[in-house]
């Protein structure tokens, strides 16, 4: 059914909208959810061919950081944070470590959540003093109970995945695990709700 022939709620402020309005909206919400892993790898792709004068480009690294880890035997939800780490490069370009950690919130643990977020103060280890920054910042979270997960994160897949000569799977290889891991959120605003939909 088009966009053009779907039933649309009738108010034009939510103070108005009806329980009629509103399941008309979770019912298109539902189908609409359905199709995150699709557009999740839309957006993935606009990293290619974008290098930001890095030797390979957004998307090679986003590939290579997910193959080193899935061969270093991680699990799937490990591996599709690893996949998508950077995909807030094109819209976060000051805080792409955020946009990442927002889209993943719903669906992965804790503390893979965690490593997302804060991976690019970690990896600052490496260049931050470059650019006039503390390359120790990352030492603020020592104490922190996921502050070893993040840096065996950064030093073994994250830093490493710049080599345009090192193994390198491609997109296709790691979609099953992207669509298993984003199946389903564990933890949402609108979770309850959902469930009552389904």
């Amino acid at each position: 059914m088009s966009s053009e022939n779907q039933t649309r709620a009738q108010f034009t402020h939510m103070k108005d909208g009806t329980a009629e309005d509103w399941h008309t909206i979770a019912a298109s919400f539902g189908d609409f959810a359905k199709s995150l892993p699709d557009r999740i790898m839309d957006h993935l792709k606009l990293l290619e061919g974008d290098f930001g004068g890095f030797k390979v480009d957004r998307m090679t690294h986003c590939l290579q950081t997910a193959t080193l880890a899935h061969r270093d035997g991680k699990d799937e939800e490990y591996v599709v944070c690893a996949l998508l780490h950077d995909i807030g490069d094109t819209l976060g370009t000051y805080n792409h470590a955020d946009v990442a950690a927002v889209l993943l919130e719903p669906f992965v643990s804790e503390e893979n959540h965690w490593m997302v977020k804060h991976h690019a103060i970690f990896q600052g280890y490496y260049f931050f003093h470059y650019l006039g920054l503390d390359p120790n910042m990352r030492e603020n979270f020592k104490d922190h109970p996921y502050y070893k997960r993040t840096l065996e994160f950064v030093s073994k897949y994250d830093s490493p995945a710049f080599d345009p000569e090192a193994e390198t799977l491609p997109l296709s290889y790691f979609e099953p695990m992207l669509r298993r891991v984003l199946a389903k959120p564990r933890k949402s605003l609108y979770k309850k709700a959902m469930s009552e939909e389904a």
